[in-house]
């Protein structure tokens, strides 16, 4: 089938539906059994997607984790809290005291906080690199390297990783590789096609996609699955089932939702682009975008999500054009309906690398639904109020 096929039928199985179009939202703590042998049926078979505790997963569960596990790639998928307990619950099912992760050097900034703070702690090391390093990660390689993880595009400045020549090194060298595929979603990027052993959502953003639902999943291989399915559940990771269900709705518009931001996107990048005050597009379709030919080669598009940077302003200024702004509204995630507006990154205190010492002000947006036409008109409103 084709994607937009399945996109509509993915995880709609009769076991998990009933005869209804959307599988029942169960809340569940206790699961009742009414023979012992059902109860050492369950005692014996409870990871195999059978009700047996609420923390297990019920109906609702089991079909998201289907619907993300057709529609991604893997073997399965376990769902989580929100994104950052996904990102946690990858990296603590595979690391353990005296083990070396490379992370990438543009990881989303509460994955940084978690290896700088948690990681740490416990005794494991981070090598922080850079995101265009391709195969030259193998000099990065020590004999305890256990875990290379990537995002990509790099969060806020959106460089674009070569996986595929990073997976090369990590399968010679037997080292698990991880993907944020957050803003590959459903649609973007097909990560088990480039070699990802383990891709993990934030499903907060555009798999729910209306702002009002936390959530994170992992997809993984078979051969990762057991550890990563034991480890989660000793953790005590688990999702809410009315959170499920919106994401379970999210899911049957991504598409269509995804080439619209798309779309608007690029509208709003392009005319940007013709701005005196605007130095250069990080958006993975332009040109200048560190990554951009990578990027045509190995995705399927792109969304509403890019940055630029200002030749000049102020801390005074940034702030009055960010306080013009009207549609687009100041906020932290993205990937729902509505557009957005963020700055004040201090890339030299985040970053372990200096790749961004010489550019200006950076403004990271969110294109949302809303007419590009519109969006535009506001963005120049702003600009207009700092001349």
């Amino acid at each position: 089938m084709k994607k937009d096929t399945k996109i509509v039928h993915a995880g709609r199985d009769k076991k998990w539906t009933g005869q209804a179009v959307n599988p029942p939202v169960y809340h569940a703590s206790t699961i009742l059994f009414d023979t012992v042998k059902d109860l050492k049926f369950a005692l014996k078979n409870f990871k195999n997607k059978i009700m047996f505790y609420g923390r297990r997963g019920t109906p609702t569960h089991f079909a998201f984790r289907d619907a993300m596990t057709e529609l991604e790639g893997g073997h399965d998928c376990l769902v989580y809290p929100s994104g950052i307990a996904a990102v946690s619950a990858a990296l603590l099912s595979f690391l353990r005291s005296g083990d070396h992760l490379l992370m990438v050097d543009t990881c989303y900034g509460p994955t940084r906080a978690f290896c700088n703070k948690m990681l740490k702690k416990m005794g494991i090391e981070t090598t922080y690199y850079d995101p265009m390093i391709g195969d030259g990660i193998k000099d990065l390689i020590k004999d305890n390297t256990k875990v290379i993880f990537t995002e990509s595009p790099g969060s806020i400045t959106m460089e674009i990783q070569d996986i595929p020549a990073i997976s090369k090194v990590a399968k010679k060298n037997d080292i698990i590789l991880m993907i944020d595929n957050t803003y590959g979603n459903l649609v973007n990027f097909n990560p088990y096609d480039h070699g990802v052993d383990l891709s993990i959502q934030a499903a907060t953003k555009y798999i729910v996609g209306h702002s009002d639902a936390m959530l994170g999943t992992i997809t993984c291989t078979e051969k990762l699955w057991p550890q990563l399915q034991d480890y989660s559940y000793y953790m005590g990771q688990t999702a809410a089932p009315d959170d499920i269900n919106l994401a379970m709705r999210g899911i049957r518009t991504i598409k269509t939702r995804i080439k619209q931001h798309e779309n608007s996107a690029l509208k709003v990048a392009k005319w940007l682009e013709t701005r005196d005050e605007v130095d250069l597009i990080l958006h993975p379709a332009f040109k200048d975008c560190p990554g951009h030919e990578i990027w045509k080669r190995d995705f399927n598009g792109s969304n509403g999500l890019f940055s630029f940077t200002l030749k000049q302003g102020s801390e005074k200024e940034i702030s009055t054009f960010l306080d013009t702004l009207n549609l687009f509204k100041m906020g932290f995630s993205w990937g729902g309906f509505e557009s957005l507006a963020m700055s004040f990154y201090d890339l030299k205190a985040e970053r372990d690398l200096p790749l961004w010492d010489d550019y200006g002000p950076l403004i990271r947006l969110h294109i949302g639904l809303e007419d590009a036409d519109d969006l535009i008109a506001d963005l120049e409103k702003a600009f207009d109020a700092i001349k």
